[in-house]
């Protein structure tokens, strides 16, 4: 494949960290640019990212392995840096052929623990189904994830340019033709901090999912999930393998009152549906300007 993706800059304002009054928030003006994922420069970058997307998890793969795999298609996905080409990437979004890779250990032990997730969540029960033995659907795992306090509007541009460098790779016989695109997520729930059970919770407003298992409000770590879901076949939040305890959660407070509870998520595209997908997202950011 031909390079033909140039850097895109962009200057948006985001929170930077909390001043001792919870009224006086830094704001910070940033130029952040778009780039295609550098081998040079990306690993170390990306594996932390990776690490943080599959949280408690993450120790189940071999994550280096799973970064040399995106590196290994830098003309597929983008990097979002705010200090040059050789910085380290504050965000990045990429698609991997599930089937294509399938016999890579660190892919194999990716689509088993997807299809084992997926098994403890009724409303995942298509995903699974997917990846059967007698199924040779074309998968896309989508991968995206940035650093806290990164504003989501960082989004929608790297999904534009995977959209039209999976549209380029297609036209050059690349492993790209999808059936349907995976994309693995996160959200949370609040929990009662198990420091203050005595004491009475403050009601706090925050955005929440649809998505509301076993009677407990679900929240989304990335906003962009609302939007996926609409288009979405399945979606659904799963358990992750390493629980973690009370003290973990309580450490992760997002919220003066309560701790947060980290849990995994998986979003169904069917790929006919990926571009209007794209377009109802960039659509969906540019209003919450």
């Amino acid at each position: 494949m031909v390079k033909r993706k140039e850097p895109q800059k962009s200057h948006k304002q985001f929170e930077g960290e909390e001043s001792s009054s919870d009224e006086d928030t830094n704001m910070l003006d940033v130029e952040f640019e778009w780039f295609d994922p550098q081998p040079e420069h990306d690993f170390h970058g990306l594996k932390t990212l990776i690490r943080q997307l599959m949280d408690v998890d993450a120790q189940l793969f071999e994550l280096s392995a799973l970064t040399d795999l995106i590196l290994a298609q830098p003309l597929l996905g983008s990097t979002v840096k705010v200090d040059g080409n050789e910085s380290d990437p504050y965000a990045f979004l990429t698609v991997l052929n599930l089937y294509e890779h399938r016999e890579k250990p660190v892919i194999a032990s990716l689509i088993q623990y997807i299809v084992r997730r997926a098994s403890t969540n009724p409303a995942l029960s298509q995903i699974r189904e997917l990846f059967s033995q007698s199924n040779t659907a074309q998968v896309g795992l989508i991968l995206t994830e940035r650093l806290i306090n990164i504003p989501s509007e960082v989004v929608p541009p790297m999904y534009n340019m995977l959209l039209e460098e999976i549209s380029w790779a297609v036209e050059e016989k690349e492993p790209y033709t999808f059936s349907h695109y995976l994309i693995l997520s996160k959200t949370y729930q609040e929990i009662v901090s198990s420091l203050d059970e005595d004491k009475p919770q403050k009601k706090k407003k925050k955005r929440k999912s649809s998505d509301t298992e076993q009677g407990n409000d679900t929240f989304y770590f990335h906003p962009e999930d609302e939007v996926l879901h609409r288009q979405a076949s399945a979606y659904g939040s799963f358990s992750y393998v390493k629980e973690e305890d009370d003290g973990q959660a309580d450490s992760k407070r997002a919220f003066q009152d309560l701790g947060i509870k980290p849990q995994g998520h998986m979003i169904l595209l069917e790929a006919p549906k990926f571009e209007s997908t794209v377009k109802a997202l960039e659509e969906f950011m540019g209003a919450s300007n």
